[in-house]
């Protein structure tokens, strides 16, 4: 049973009643993540997102840490580039617990100096341990590339320079600018009584202050590009994007869809060419992801050097064909298939049903049920697919980026096959 209901400060709480489980997963997410940021500010979303766990007025850092422990529950948090998410995963007897300790965090932390400059180290370690991770470093990489100047580029964790001048009153500032009840949403599911909940949930949430005021987006403007980056590794590391749909693009679907065929699983189309038949990588996929007013479309590989080259060209091949050539109706029903019994199979857990329960009001402003989604994937023809691979693939937006042991003066020889007319760079890291 679902319900939606605003609070006395005007907090949507949206929350989905599952009797035959004995958890509940309860999370507060706020419209705001490093998009948000001005170029000062990067990373003070994700600072935030430390600082929230390091102590509020009534517990420490300790006592947060132990009074989730004690009950056997799970308290995280995630920054993203446009949200960031704290949640609890709690047994259903400790439901009270969770929506006290989860606010307690949100509206009462007080920040201290002490601990700020301690978790300041700890996201500059962060920073360092990112570097020496090639295969996620490279997506911020592509993402920087394709979206030039844009927020949206920035990485979620900042600069070392960003966090290093950070203080107490800028996020003390930012929170109090963001963290309202107007752009941000209480969402739980689980076992639990509604009208319990919705009274608990007003008795603990109704402090958090504020509104929000809403500030102009910055344009995107995306273009095709290249860029070698050298680094001392094993392996060459390389991300092949475009920029994709926005969350409300009509075409969202087949791109789902086309992302699944072309890297979605070990029976994908680059999964089964690349690695199983050729042996030339280990990992290699595509991913997409969506934002309010655009979107990213990216594969991923590594491999060794010496097969760079000839990786390129097969994923370029790839794309072309998939410009001309309709999916055959068997790969195509299997790719639909697959994606019903992975949001079938995601819904068996309480964390993921309240992902979407927030998703949906954050980003659509309504609850979008399972069966819709399935409906539309259902509805993507050959011809779909065929006319969103011609609008994504074109020469002037394919951007490549790789990260790997690039010898100086030679980016022409490693890029053969690779047909992006724009100028091509090595860069020392």
């Amino acid at each position: 049973m679902l319900n939606r209901t605003k609070l006395e400060n005007g907090l949507t709480v949206v929350c989905e009643q599952i009797p035959n489980v004995r958890s509940v997963a309860i999370g507060f997410w706020v419209a705001c993540g490093s998009r948000n940021e001005t170029t000062d500010e990067q990373g003070i979303s994700h600072l935030i997102e430390h600082m929230l766990f390091k102590g509020t007025a009534k517990r420490s850092a300790r006592q947060i840490a132990e009074t989730i422990d004690a009950v056997g529950g799970n308290l995280n948090a995630f920054t993203t580039k446009e949200y960031t998410c704290y949640y609890v995963k709690i047994l259903d007897q400790h439901l009270r617990l969770g929506l006290d300790l989860l606010a307690d965090m949100v509206i009462n932390s007080i920040f201290a100096e002490e601990e700020l400059e301690k978790e300041k180290n700890v996201v500059l370690e962060e920073l360092r341990m990112y570097e020496d991770t090639p295969d996620e470093l490279i997506y911020d990489l592509l993402a920087e590339a394709l979206l030039k100047d844009h927020p949206l580029g920035h990485s979620i964790l900042g600069t070392p320079e960003s966090i290093t001048k950070v203080n107490r009153e800028d996020l003390i500032n930012y929170k109090e600018r963001y963290y309202t009840p107007d752009n941000s949403c209480l969402a739980i599911a689980g076992n639990f009584e509604v009208d319990q909940i919705l009274e608990e949930c007003n008795n603990f949430w109704r402090k958090l202050p504020g509104s929000f005021t809403p500030v102009p987006n910055y344009p995107v403007q995306m273009g095709g590009t290249t860029c070698l980056r050298r680094k001392e590794t094993e392996q060459v590391h390389l991300c092949v994007g475009v920029p994709g749909f926005d969350r409300q693009h009509k075409d969202r679907y087949p791109l789902l869809v086309l992302n699944n065929i072309l890297g979605g699983s070990s029976s994908s189309r680059l999964f089964q060419e690349l690695r199983e038949e050729r042996g030339l990588v280990y990992s290699t996929g595509a991913y997409y992801a969506a934002f309010r007013d655009t979107g990213i479309f990216s594969i991923y590989a590594g491999t060794s050097l010496k097969n760079f080259s000839q990786v390129l060209s097969l994923i370029r091949e790839e794309l072309n064909r998939l410009q001309e050539e309709p999916v055959p109706a068997a790969e195509l029903s299997r790719a639909k298939e697959q994606i019903k019994g992975n949001l079938w199979l995601s819904l068996e857990n309480t964390t993921n049903r309240m992902s979407r329960l927030a998703k949906s009001e954050l980003f659509y402003g309504r609850f979008i049920p399972p069966e819709e989604v399935l409906a539309e994937i259902e509805k993507v023809t050959a011809e779909d697919l065929i006319r969103v691979s011609r609008t994504l693939f074109q020469n002037d937006l394919l951007t490549l980026t790789a990260l790997g042991p690039f010898k100086e003066g030679k980016a022409e020889n490693y890029l053969k096959g690779w047909k992006n007319p724009h100028a091509s760079s090595t860069n020392k890291s």
